[in-house]
């Protein structure tokens, strides 16, 4: 588990989190986008060598660059409240979906910092810290991103209005609760798990039925579809896991976790998703006047 788990983070940390700034403020965030990673490479390095003093500074690096990603959401949110735009305003579904994505690789950096150092931190068990860490570039940042572009794209959509409100509100609260499950019971993160579920859900049937038809090509189409399909399978198993802790049923182990719900959601949905907006972005740009 350990070595797939450590190639799903230094995929989200060397590509996802760039390729998602671009998409979030092609201009504003450029620069963070192209030194990301720069600040990046050491924290994917230290995945790979033993607890310690070397890996807690290199795990430290990346994790400042989170921090310093972190604190933009604050400003990104005075600067809408000084000039808000329609439909973009600080309360707006689809910006505190952004601006949950900004927050959320914050809490994977200090996770990793104290993982790799050894330290428990508030009680913690490493092996929880070190699956906090892919959790929260994906389940974090990535969901919480791809909710907030297609609440963007389909907020005027017939009959999508709504959906798309549940979906860019939901992921980010979804996962809030599933960390703040962290520190109650497996109950209250069994009910993160169930709201995180819904909200992705949600965001897989509008990337179905909105966004996938209006795919000028069939690659993007299929990146759409594929990452539509895997989120309903993936957010099956984790619904499944966290039913599991909290009752005690039989459920899928970590190990089989990381290998399906895991590399799931890193490939079939991050991946493809940040792909398909990648040339949605590239084709409203050339239509553009």
């Amino acid at each position: 588990m350990t070595v797939l788990v450590h190639l799903i983070v230094t995929l989200g940390m060397l590509y996802v989190i760039p390729a998602g700034l671009r998409l979030i403020d092609p201009v504003g965030l450029r620069t963070a986008a192209r030194v990301w990673p720069l600040f990046a490479a050491p924290g994917a390095v230290c995945l790979w060598l033993p607890r310690g003093a070397t890996a807690t500074v290199l795990a430290a690096l990346y994790a400042a660059a989170t921090l310093a990603l972190a604190a933009r959401a604050p400003a990104r949110l005075l600067r809408t409240l000084r000039t808000p735009t329609a439909g973009s305003g600080p309360l707006a579904p689809a910006e505190i979906a952004v601006l949950t994505a900004l927050i959320a690789p914050s809490v994977a950096g200090t996770a990793l910092v104290a993982e790799r150092a050894g330290y428990r931190l508030f009680g913690f068990d490493l092996d929880i810290l070190a699956l906090t860490v892919p959790h929260f570039h994906f389940a974090g940042f990535t969901a919480a991103l791809v909710a907030g572009l297609v609440c963007r794209v389909t907020a005027t959509a017939p009959g999508s209005t709504a959906l798309s409100r549940w979906a860019a509100y939901s992921v980010p609260g979804g996962t809030l609760l599933v960390l703040l499950g962290y520190f109650v019971d497996d109950w209250a993160e069994l009910v993160g798990a169930v709201v995180l579920t819904g909200g992705m859900w949600a965001v897989a049937l509008l990337t179905w039925r909105e966004i996938r038809p209006g795919a000028r090509d069939r690659t993007t189409g299929a990146l759409l579809a594929t990452s539509a399909a895997v989120l309903v399978a993936t957010m099956l198993l984790a619904l499944w896991w966290a039913l599991g802790e909290a009752t005690d049923l039989v459920h899928p182990t970590l190990t089989w976790m990381a290998a399906t719900h895991g590399l799931g959601n890193a490939l079939g949905f991050a991946l493809c998703s940040l792909l398909a907006w990648r040339r949605l972005t590239v084709e409203r740009m050339e239509i553009t006047p």
